[in-house]
């Protein structure tokens, strides 16, 4: 029996389309919900499973991706916005009212910097850019799945073409180990 992956990847991927130049992020409240603007297309969207991003109630993932921040605005009730951990990497902005996280900048020094996360099924509109990937996939046995399902839901992304990996990306992870290697004088800025 299929799993239930998280409602915008269960049924097969959405499409993208090559007209979407961004859109508005809307939470789940039905009286003055928090609108947020993102401004074009969204990048390394995956399906993350982490124990810190925000998931649709029964959803084992999260859909997660990244817009630079300068293109990430509050646009109607900021004021409902709290960061759920001042103290992560990612400061996720969440509605106080129904909890969904609209943003989460990347503020410190880190090769993330200059990124904000968001959840891109929160979009009105349709087009945005698919998840490529599946990433911290063994992070969902911290939140209680049980590891005996664990093949089950591997075997599951796959099918639908997202490999599984239990950090990020390779190509996220060089860019990370590039940037520390600049930092550290290991390779030539």
């Amino acid at each position: 029996m299929a799993e239930k992956l998280h409602p915008k990847i269960d049924n097969g991927l959405p499409k993208e389309s090559a007209a979407f130049s961004g859109g508005t992020l809307v939470c789940l409240c039905t009286s003055n919900p928090v609108k947020v603007k993102v401004k074009g297309q969204i990048a390394h969207n995956h399906a993350c499973g982490c124990t810190k991003c925000w998931k649709p109630e029964g959803a084992v993932f999260s859909v997660v991706a990244v817009a630079g921040t300068g293109d990430v605005t509050v646009a109607e009730n900021g004021d409902k916005l709290k960061v759920v951990d001042p103290a992560a990497l990612i400061q996720r902005h969440a509605c106080t009212s129904c909890g969904v996280h609209m943003y989460g900048p990347v503020e410190r020094d880190h090769p993330f910097k200059g990124l904000s996360f968001i959840h891109a099924e929160r979009f009105e509109e349709d087009g945005w850019s698919p998840p490529g990937f599946a990433a911290f996939v063994s992070s969902i046995i911290e939140a209680g799945v049980d590891p005996s399902r664990m093949d089950g839901i591997r075997g599951q992304l796959k099918s639908i073409g997202l490999e599984p990996y239990d950090c990020l990306n390779p190509a996220l992870m060089d860019y990370i180990a590039t940037w520390t290697a600049k930092k550290s004088g290991a390779l030539a800025a």
